[in-house]
């Protein structure tokens, strides 16, 4: 019954290429979106995953940073160095503000470092320093060069000018960037020195950064204490919940077409063989073995249409990264469990027509004509 199907299916080359390429493109469509809110959730949780901190403590009920505010007492920072199991504890500003690069501008992240900061800044630095001093900025090297900014010009942050003395890396997504200035800039431009925004807490070897977390919450009052894999996953949370809607109506589109395409390709070449399946019944062939051969047949299209999808997506996130935008894909391992998922329901279904098909074939009939 599998080599009737791969007969059946490969005889026509043209029409299986034009079917597998179809399916494959809708299943593409699937992966490419899953990959796009991978790269786009990486890219958004960046500064946290690569901020060095073991901790992050905000403000009560503030559990993240996109779209969120936090205030905290400058005090309570020598509070937290005080909770056992405490190594360092690094206080940064932080605002969604924009850049201006001369004509251009930027939507930023806006960090306010302390002097030599322990941890949160910049973890690459492709020119310059890393640590910005008094009326200096490290912003994004490639938000720079798009702007025909280098070391050493002006920007202007805050409403107030800087000057570049760093370019960093891995720091922009493709609707903002995360930008660097000193603590005390910032604190002046907002004329508030007696808060912070957040606590960046690296633990003592051996200590665990749940543990600790846990001790700061008990020791203060008013705080949140997250480590950095719980505040990152509530970054991640906001971001879906912001797009889900829109990526689960595209799935469901893509879908769709590739039921359309694979039930059409199934279909046909079923009935391309009608002759031949009533034929093998009137020599004794059951029913469940030419419904399996139906069934092969799907499964072989969607697999081939799977592989190629998969090898396109795959393809595309190698491509866009040197077109020179701000955005990574990810293909992950979820990804390819519910696509492959998908794929398995569209085989199943593109062979309900056919199968009826079968069911109904009386072999007299075909002997008549």
């Amino acid at each position: 019954m599998l080599r009737l199907a791969y007969r059946n299916l490969f005889q026509n080359k043209t029409r299986l290429a034009i079917s597998v390429g179809g399916a494959a493109l809708a299943l593409m469509l699937i992966l490419s979106l899953d990959a796009v809110m991978a790269g786009v959730e990486r890219q958004v949780t960046a500064y946290i995953d690569y901020s060095g901190a073991d901790i992050f403590v905000a403000q009560d009920g503030v559990r993240n940073m996109h779209m969120a505010s936090s205030s905290l007492a400058a005090s309570v920072a020598s509070q937290v160095k005080a909770v056992p199991g405490v190594a360092s504890v690094t206080p940064i500003l932080y605002l969604t503000n924009v850049v201006d690069l001369g004509e251009a501008r930027n939507l930023a992240y806006v960090i306010g470092l302390p002097p030599r900061p322990v941890v949160g800044g910049p973890w690459r630095v492709v020119a310059g320093k890393s640590a910005p001093s008094v009326g200096e900025a490290v912003i994004d090297h490639g938000i720079a060069e798009k702007s025909g900014v280098g070391l050493g010009d002006e920007v202007k942050i805050l409403g107030e000018e800087f000057t570049v003395v760093g370019l960093s890396e891995g720091t922009a997504t493709l609707v903002n960037s995360v930008a660097f200035i000193s603590k005390q800039d910032f604190a002046e431009v907002r004329g508030d020195s007696r808060t912070v925004s957040f606590l960046l807490v690296k633990v003592k070897p051996g200590e665990s950064p749940e543990a600790v977390a846990a001790r700061i919450e008990a020791w203060l009052n008013k705080v949140t204490a997250q480590t950095r894999q719980e505040f990152a996953a509530q970054e991640r949370k906001v971001i879906n919940d912001m797009s889900t809607d829109v990526i689960t109506i595209m799935n469901l589109v893509g879908f769709l077409i590739g039921l359309a395409v694979m039930a059409l390709t199934v279909y046909t070449a079923t009935l391309a063989r009608r002759a031949e399946y009533g034929v093998l019944k009137a020599l004794g062939a059951r029913n469940g073995h030419l419904y399996r051969a139906v069934l092969a047949q799907a499964l072989i299209s969607v697999l081939l249409g799977f592989g190629l999808g998969l090898a396109f997506t795959l393809l595309l996130s190698a491509a866009v990264p040197r077109l020179g935008l701000n955005l990574a894909l990810k293909v992950s391992g979820e990804s390819l469990l519910k696509v492959g998922g998908v794929s398995l329901v569209i085989a199943g279904l593109s062979a309900v027509l056919p199968v009826r098909q079968i069911a109904g074939l009386d072999p007299a009939m075909v002997f008549r004509r």
